[in-house]
C-alpha cells in the first residue's frame, strides 16, 4: 500500500531556506509521479509543484518559480522541494501526494488530480 511522508517543516526568517522530503513506501517510486501542495491558514490547497517520473517534467507555480526546485533520488524512494529566498506567504503546510501518469504535461499540479496523499509538514515563514 502506498504510502508518503513528508519532513523538513519548520520555523525560519524571511530569506531562509528549507529541504523538504517526501519519502514514499509500500511502492515502486519510479512509476510514479510526485507532486508538492501546500495549504495556508483559511486558504485552499494549491499546487507547487510536481515532478514526472523521468524527471524531465518539474513546472512550478508562479509564486515560487525561481526559489524553489524539485527533484527525486527513485534509489532512496525520496523526492525533494528545496525552498529558498523564503517568504512569509510561503507559510502553510506542504504536502505531497502521488499518482501515475501525471506530471507529463507541464501543468502545475491540480488537488483533484492526485489520490494518494501524506499528512504534511508545517513551514512558517517569520521574523
Amino acid at each position: 500500500q502506498l504510502q508518503l511522508a513528508e519532513s523538513g517543516g519548520g520555523w525560519v526568517q524571511p530569506g531562509g531556506s528549507l529541504l523538504l522530503s517526501c519519502e514514499v513506501s509500500g511502492v515502486t517510486l519510479d512509476y510514479y509521479a510526485i507532486a508538492w501542495f501546500r495549504q495556508a491558514p483559511g486558504a485552499a490547497r494549491e499546487g507547487v509543484s510536481c515532478i514526472g517520473r523521468s524527471g524531465r517534467s518539474t513546472p512550478y507555480a508562479d509564486s515560487v518559480k525561481g526559489r524553489f526546485t524539485i527533484s527525486r533520488d527513485d534509489a532512496k524512494k525520496t523526492v525533494y522541494l528545496q525552498m529558498n529566498s523564503l517568504k512569509p506567504e510561503d507559510t502553510g503546510v506542504y504536502f505531497c501526494a502521488a499518482e501515475m501518469f501525471r506530471c507529463a504535461s507541464g501543468r502545475v499540479p491540480l488537488v483533484k488530480d492526485y489520490e494518494s496523499w501524506g499528512k504534511g509538514t508545517l513551514v512558517t515563514v517569520s521574523a
